[in-house]
């Protein structure tokens, strides 16, 4: 099995970091601070070394070190599957993000080639309980950790997806302005819809396979159209006359939803308790962690932000337990050192502090 870690990170005006670098090996990252110092800023900055908005889905202006505003850079030494790349995201007078690998130009989506990020963070903690766009979004985060192209197909269908409305808001009836968009809606749909599918079906077989103190889901997909491009493309036809009264598409992949169950209770995931939800959202990213080292050869980058929060102390424990018998190097943040006195020497500690609205990272006592 193959390493994937970050053996370096620097942070440049960074939201509340006007510069900060930090040195560490392939262990998990343990950080703790008070509320506020900045410590989820620096898990934020790892998860734009993926593709797409990272971990607040913030844009690249809100990212920015007020009050300066200079724009931001993030630089990593990325180790995966026995080669080392060196990573440069940044952003100049709040523009979209730009990103280097190994000195070259590439694309978001390049990223993915080389590295799989997962995160966990409170905001999360709502995912049964909200609207099933939150839902859709960690789906698709799933799916783009298996399938890096997952992320054109969504960009490809949300733009023509984009074009088609604006055609429904102006009520245009020519059939002909309408099929070239639904033919690329239906070829990225139907691709969406694969993705997904496989990615549910990965995660059920790592469930499966694993022995895990925390509970299982049972996931399914809840999408009410065809399931391939020629049978989607007649049914955006076939449903213009509900859409164009609608003034938006009301069939296709941005409807779907995602329904989870506690297996062994057999009670879906919105009517459990809090820390029941929490435990299942563990057992999730654990168990596509656990399939990415599979597909991917190395364990990805996970990301915890207060993972402690509605876990007791034994599922703590075995929650790292878990991340290092997988060789995860898990970034993980608590208020206190405290919360990770049960990984002992398994992992590496830095402290998180903010003096006069900056913050400052030092490693551990």
């Amino acid at each position: 099995m193959g390493k994937l870690y970050l053996s370096q990170l620097t942070l440049s005006h960074f939201r509340s970091h006007k510069r900060a670098v930090v040195e560490c090996d392939a262990r998990p990252v343990a950080i703790f601070g008070p509320n506020g110092a900045g410590k989820t800023n620096l898990i934020e900055a790892v998860s734009l070394l993926s593709p797409g908005r990272g971990l607040r889905r913030a844009s690249a202006e809100d990212m920015t070190r007020r009050p300066e505003a200079l724009g931001w850079k993030l630089t990593a030494i990325l180790h995966s599957l026995h080669q080392a790349h060196e990573i440069e995201v940044w952003s100049e007078g709040g523009n979209a993000r730009q990103v280097r690998i190994d000195g070259k130009a590439a694309p978001q989506t390049a990223l993915g080639r080389i590295a799989r990020v997962l995160w966990l963070i409170p905001a999360m903690d709502r995912l049964w309980i909200e609207g099933a766009e939150g839902r859709r979004r960690f789906l698709d985060r799933m799916t783009l950790s298996f399938l890096p192209d997952h992320a054109e197909h969504a960009l490809s269908y949300d733009k023509a997806m984009r074009e088609r409305n604006r055609l429904l808001k102006d009520m245009v009836r020519e059939p002909s302005w309408y099929a070239a968009l639904e033919r690329r809606m239906a070829e990225a749909g139907a691709a969406i819809h694969a993705g997904r599918l496989e990615a549910l079906k990965s995660i059920a077989e790592a469930q499966e396979q694993a022995q895990t103190a925390f509970p299982a889901a049972t996931l399914s997909l809840e999408c009410d159209m065809p399931a391939d491009a020629d049978g989607l493309q007649a049914a955006l036809a076939d449903n213009r006359t509900r859409d164009l009264a609608a003034g938006r598409t009301l069939i296709g992949p941005h409807r779907a939803d995602l329904f989870g169950v506690y297996t062994v209770k057999g009670i879906p995931a919105k009517d459990c308790s809090t820390g029941e939800q929490k435990a299942l959202l563990v057992s999730l990213i654990l168990a596509n962690a656990r399939a990415l080292a599979k597909d991917f050869g190395a364990p990805p980058l996970l990301l915890l932000d207060e993972v402690a929060a509605h876990l007791d102390a034994d599922r703590q424990a075995a929650l790292y337990d878990e991340i290092c018998s997988l060789g995860a190097q898990a970034w993980m943040t608590g208020t206190g050192a405290e919360m990770f006195a049960a990984l002992g020497d398994r992992t590496q500690v830095l402290e998180v502090t903010e003096e006069a609205g900056e913050s400052r990272v030092a490693v551990g006592r």
